[in-house]
């Protein structure tokens, strides 16, 4: 009978897992549409990615139920437990995601309309390119709990940190020196600030998988404290053999 419920919870699980990988396909697609309506200045696009969003909105409460459900049911313990609640903040996190392409998408919108020279992208597209790298390692660390991903996530992150404050002294000398509008500039440093944020999000999904495969919360560590203190360990939970869920199916 015990082992039959184990059996049932790690299928809930799993799941559940699958979910959320769905919805991290679909906040992959959000960010790299929002961002190609943007470049591309293609309204019809950004408001395709407006469209989504309650989709996504549907997709966090139905994730955030079943996981609740299971917690309820299920009594999970040490690994387990940090497996339901590593979902839910990821779940949370994706959802911004999808608030932070809704950004660009309203930028893009902004900027569909005014002719800008291509170069006045390279700093952005950049900074996409690299965004969407972090998302997809730090779902591929999810999705395989693979610890050993996540300093490189880690350091990704913060060169997209560097690229967003470059590209604001882009934009301010243009506006300074060069005579380029102001409203333009700050339309996109406000898309290029959520595209950061996109970065932070996904950050955060990095950093789960840490606390969900050694159960060592890093999110308030240095950035090299968080990429050198793993240790060879880092693929390793401390939990030991013996802990599972609980065995109530009440």
């Amino acid at each position: 009978m015990s082992r039959h419920i184990s059996e049932q919870y790690d299928l809930e699980l799993s799941q559940i897992s699958e979910q959320v990988m769905t919805m991290g396909g679909l906040v992959e697609q959000q960010v790299d549409d929002a961002c190609n309506a943007l470049i591309g200045h293609d309204p019809s696009l950004a408001r395709r990615v407006k469209a989504t969003e309650q989709q996504l909105n549907s997709m966090e409460v139905s994730l955030d139920d079943q996981c609740i459900g299971i917690i309820a049911r299920r009594q999970p313990a040490a690994s387990d437990l940090r497996d339901v609640i590593c979902m839910m903040k990821s779940v949370a996190d994706l959802e911004r995601i999808g608030d932070e392409a809704n950004r660009i998408a309203s930028m893009a919108l902004a900027l569909a309309a005014v002719e800008m020279p291509a170069s006045q992208y390279a700093t952005f597209r950049s900074m996409h390119q690299t965004v969407l790298e972090i998302l997809g390692n730090a779902l591929d660390a999810f999705a395989r709990k693979d610890a050993a991903m996540v300093p490189e996530i880690l350091l990704a992150d913060r060169e997209v940190d560097t690229a967003y404050n470059n590209l604001v002294e882009e934009c301010t000398k243009q506006t300074d020196q060069e005579g380029g509008s102001m409203m333009h500039a700050l339309n996109l440093i406000w898309a290029a600030r959520a595209l950061e944020r996109v970065g932070d999000h996904a950050k955060n999904i990095a950093e789960y998988v840490v606390y969900r495969v050694r159960g060592q919360d890093i999110r308030h560590s240095t950035v090299d404290q968080q990429t050198t203190d793993f240790g060879p360990n880092i693929g390793k939970d401390r939990t030991g053999p013996g802990d599972r869920a609980g065995t109530s199916d009440t």
